[in-house]
């Protein structure tokens, strides 16, 4: 879905009057925002619309924590798409459900050290298990797509 699609359909929900308003912009701006730009020259109109500039600035920074304080502005969290290489040893189904199995372990490791000694999970242990939470979601994440690529479909030669 192209940025422009995604403002339409949002906008769309709630009224380019309303989003306008609250932006405090002019409603044509929010319209041309939702406007597929020219294929001869996207950048022409001068209105490239936030979430592209957004994209921009995350290009430039190389920074994901961008990304990440939207996603918790907006109640979740950025987990990324992982680097799956289809040639690669280490994402043979054997190795990588083992890695998947050991962070899960991990996580309700952690879990179980919060709460072993007083019974309640403070921040500080509650940052702990957000990280393993957040490295079994990406490895589980890792797993989903190499099944989707196929990588774990074709019996390897004995």
């Amino acid at each position: 879905m192209k940025s422009w699609e995604a403002l339409k359909e949002a906008t769309d929900r709630v009224g380019v009057k309303a989003v306008a308003a609250r932006l405090k912009l002019s409603t044509a701006l929010v319209y041309k925002w939702c406007q597929e730009p020219s294929s001869e020259d996207p950048g022409s109109s001068g209105a490239r619309n936030p979430l592209d500039r957004l994209q921009t600035v995350v290009e430039a920074t190389g920074d994901p924590r961008l990304v990440n304080w939207l996603c918790n502005a907006s109640d979740g969290f950025f987990v990324p798409n992982p680097q799956v290489d289809p040639g690669a040893q280490e994402e043979q189904l054997l190795s990588t459900t083992q890695r998947l199995v050991q962070d899960f372990g991990e996580l309700l490791s952690d879990i179980s050290r919060g709460i072993e000694d007083d019974g309640l999970i403070t921040s500080d242990e509650a940052e702990i298990i957000r990280q393993s939470w957040e490295r079994l979601k990406s490895q589980a994440e890792c797993f989903v797509v190499a099944c989707e690529l196929g990588l774990y479909c074709q019996r390897r030669p004995t």
